[in-house]
């Protein structure tokens, strides 16, 4: 598989044929999310935000590279007030250009698909004319949901390891708890149902991506003095309760809009907030997948991406329709590559990638002396 860091707004579909190698290879299906924050309940959102005009291309790019299938996600305030007539325009874009979408469009909780967190997003499911259109995933009932502890009980306690005050990483060797049914999977002691990835090269003593916060101590008297399910009255950090799911996980805000760390939950039973692993667990990333040795890159990464579950659950509608029987690759172990990429800064990765470091606007400054 080949990777190549280009901007939507000017690449191709051409492009995209020619650098990832398939040239002329029927497409079965694109899969993508365009960034979405503007659109977003949690945040003031604006129409003419430059990141809103990544939809238009991402359907653009769609168009152009004429897959099968195609899904997009997007955040549920996408289909709220003025916002709706802006996806009626995407959708009617599609009908024009010889696509139709499954309709009425749906609103997918990732807590009804195995995730141990409430997580509303929006999914357009749609295909060439003249295809099956899939069905949207049916989900799990209330009665079966995955609970906070169920995903992050059986980690060890990070702060029993100094060492995370320093580095992301510590070998735990067997402080692992009792795995849950649902952690077996994730800590790759039990196959995944319909798993067609490549498997991974993994240490299981070696516990990743939990770089310690440092509290004061009157933070961590109100963590404590907070019931689970509860939110503190001044981090307004909201409590995960080990019976119950965790609230949305969120991105945080880009450099240019102050580079606020998203809010982070606390531990259900440690005065503490959540480390970027068991942010993760709740997001239903098995434990061998990396992120990036900073909290604040960290939880970015895992407060934009769709839950692994969710997203499987809606493949699965599309490997049906296409009447495809996948099979896992056998033999070939993927190994992490170049781990010091988990480490690097903006201007390295712009630099390494050749992207304007900019791509990510900076932060804007008041001066308050004029």
């Amino acid at each position: 598989m080949k990777r190549f860091c280009l901007r939507a707004v000017t690449i191709s579909g051409d492009e995209i044929r020619q650098f990832s190698g398939i040239r002329n290879t029927e497409i079965d299906v694109v899969f993508g999310g365009p960034p979405c924050q503007d659109f977003s309940l949690m945040e003031k959102r604006t129409l003419d935000d430059p990141r809103n005009t990544l939809m238009s291309h991402f359907v653009r790019l769609v168009l152009e590279l004429k897959p099968k299938y195609f899904v997009i996600e997007n955040v549920k305030g996408l289909t709220l007030g003025e916002y709706k007539f802006f996806l009626e325009e995407v959708i009617d874009q599609f009908d024009k250009n010889g696509y139709q979408v499954q309709q009425p469009y749906q609103v997918l909780n990732a807590v009804n698909y195995g995730v141990p967190q409430h997580r509303e997003r929006l999914f357009l499911i749609g295909c060439q004319k003249g295809f099956k259109l899939p069905n949207y995933p049916i989900g799990n009932n209330s009665e079966n949901l995955i609970t906070v502890k169920d995903a992050i009980g059986d980690l060890p306690e990070v702060e029993n390891y100094p060492e995370l005050l320093e580095r992301d990483w510590i070998n735990v060797a067997n402080d692992y708890g009792k795995p849950s049914k649902y952690t077996q999977k994730l800590r790759n002691l039990e196959p995944l149902d319909n798993d067609y990835s490549y498997k991974r090269e993994q240490d299981r003593t070696i516990l990743t991506s939990s770089l310690r916060t440092k509290h004061t101590e009157k933070s961590r008297e109100r963590f404590n003095a907070t019931s689970p399910g509860q939110t503190e009255s001044v981090s307004h950090f909201y409590r995960l309760n080990p019976g119950g799911i965790c609230n949305t996980l969120r991105a945080g805000t880009p450099s240019s809009k102050g580079a606020y760390t998203s809010p982070r939950p606390i531990h259900p039973f440690t005065p503490r907030c959540i480390t970027v692993r068991e942010a993760a667990r709740l997001h239903s990333y098995p434990d061998w997948f990396r992120f990036h040795v900073t909290k604040w890159h960290g939880f970015r990464q895992v407060g934009n991406l769709v839950p692994p579950l969710l997203a499987k659950a809606v493949a699965q509608e599309i490997i049906h329709v296409l009447n495809l029987r996948p099979l896992q690759p056998k033999g070939k172990l993927f190994k992490l590559e170049e781990r010091n990429l988990l480490e690097v800064n903006m201007s390295f990765a712009a630099k390494k990638y050749q992207v304007d470091r900019h791509t990510i606007a900076p932060r804007s400054r008041i001066n308050f002396n004029k």
